[in-house]
C-alpha cells in the first residue's frame, strides 16, 4: 500500500453540544452513551474532571469502587478485542472460546451493577451502588475462571502458537513514531513507549494499588496484542487487590454550589487516553465540554502502520488499533 487517508467525523450525534444544554448530573447519563463498551470510563473521566473542576474530594471507598468498575470495563473491552484478533488471524476457536470468557466478564459486571452495559456506577462525587459481602463474594468466586481465560489466551500469542506467526512483523510503528505522531494506549506500549496515565496521572485509587505497565517492544499487531493479553491479567490482579483493601468509609460526598472555572481530566481507557475539557460559568450547566478520544489520536499512527503494508494485512493493521467509530463521531 502506498498511502492511505483516513476520514471521520461524519455522524455528528451533537453529543457535547447536549452536555452544554444540560445540568452536570444529567450528563453523566449522557456521557455514558459515548461509547457502549466504555460507558463507565467516560462517566468516570467526566465525574473526575467535573470533581477536580470544584474541588470535591473523592471518598476513598468510591475511589477502589471506580478501580473495580474501571478494571472489569477493560476485561471486557480487550477480551471482546482479543476474539476479534483471533477472527482477524483465521483461528476461530480464539474467537469463540474468548467470547465465551468474556460472558463470565459480563456476567460480574451484572452482580456489581445489575446491567450487563452502561453500568451506571458513577455519579459526580462519588459511586451511585455499594458492593455488599454478598457481592464481593460473588465476584471472588468467578476470579479462577478469569486467570484460566488470561492462560488461554497467553498461550495462543506464544511463539509459534496459532496466532502470532499471522501477525508477526505486520503494521509496523516504530518507537519514535509512536512518540511523534501522538500514538496513546496499547498502540503506544506495543511500540514500547511507557506510557499510562493510571500511573503518570492517578485517579481514582490507582495510587494506592500496585500494578505492572505492560509494555512490548515488537512494534508490530503482535506486540500490541501482547500488551492487551498481559493488561487483562493486571487487571484481574487490581480487582482482586482492590476488593481486598476496599475501605468502610461513604461512597458518596457533598457537593457544593458551581463556581466559575475550567479543568483538563483524563484517564486511561482501555483504548488509550481520554481526555474531557469542561468549562464552568458558575451555573449548573457547563459552558463548554469538549472530549478527545483514543481512537481519534491513534488515526495518524494507524496511517503509519498502513503504508507500505501489504493489502491481505490491513485488515490486521485497522483491528490493532481497537477504533471506536462511536466515540470517535460524537
Amino acid at each position: 500500500m502506498k498511502d492511505a487517508t483516513i476520514t471521520a467525523g461524519y455522524v455528528h450525534r451533537s453529543i457535547e453540544n447536549l452536555m452544554m444544554q444540560r445540568t452536570y448530573h444529567k450528563n453523566v447519563f449522557l456521557a455514558e452513551r459515548v461509547c457502549g463498551i466504555c460507558s463507565v470510563v467516560h462517566t468516570s473521566v467526566f465525574c473526575d474532571t467535573v470533581e477536580k473542576l470544584f474541588g470535591v474530594k473523592l471518598p476513598e471507598r468510591a475511589a477502589y469502587l471506580r478501580v473495580i468498575n474501571l478494571e472489569l470495563e477493560r476485561l471486557h473491552s480487550h477480551t471482546l478485542w482479543l476474539s476479534l484478533m483471533a477472527h482477524a488471524a483465521g483461528y476461530h476457536e480464539g474467537l469463540l472460546s474468548t467470547l465465551k470468557g468474556r460472558e463470565v466478564v459480563m456476567e460480574l459486571q451484572e452482580i456489581v451493577s445489575g446491567n450487563r452495559v452502561n453500568c451506571a456506577t458513577n455519579v459526580i462525587g462519588g459511586a451511585k451502588k455499594d458492593l455488599t459481602e454478598k457481592k464481593i463474594r460473588a465476584i471472588k468466586e468467578r476470579m479462577p475462571e478469569l486467570k484460566n481465560l488470561c492462560e488461554h489466551v497467553s498461550g495462543w500469542l506464544r511463539d509459534g502458537g496459532p496466532v502470532a506467526p499471522h501477525i508477526e512483523g505486520v503494521g509496523i510503528l516504530e518507537t519514535k513514531k509512536a512518540i511523534s505522531f501522538g500514538a496513546v494506549g496499547p498502540v503506544a506500549r506495543g511500540s514500547g513507549v511507557k506510557q499510562d496515565v493510571r500511573l503518570v496521572d492517578p485517579y481514582a485509587a490507582y495510587k494506592e494499588l500496585d500494578f505492572q505497565i505492560c509494555v512490548e517492544d515488537g512494534c508490530d499487531v503482535l506486540a500490541r496484542t501482547r500488551v492487551r493479553a498481559r493488561e487483562i491479567v493486571e487487571s484481574v490482579r487490581l480487582i482482586e487487590r482492590a476488593l481486598e483493601d476496599l475501605p468502610d468509609t461513604p461512597i458518596r460526598a457533598e457537593l457544593p454550589p458551581p463556581f466559575p472555572g475550567e479543568w483538563v481530566g483524563r484517564i486511561e481507557a482501555p483504548r488509550g487516553e481520554l481526555v474531557y475539557y469542561i468549562r464552568s460559568d458558575g451555573s449548573m450547566i457547563p459552558e463548554r465540554v469538549k472530549i478527545r478520544t483514543p481512537t481519534f489520536a491513534n488515526m495518524p499512527p494507524l496511517r503509519q502502520m498502513l503504508v507500505g503494508e501489504k493489502e491481505e494485512n490491513v485488515q490486521k493493521v485497522i483491528e490493532s488499533i481497537d477504533p471506536c467509530i462511536s466515540c470517535t463521531d460524537r
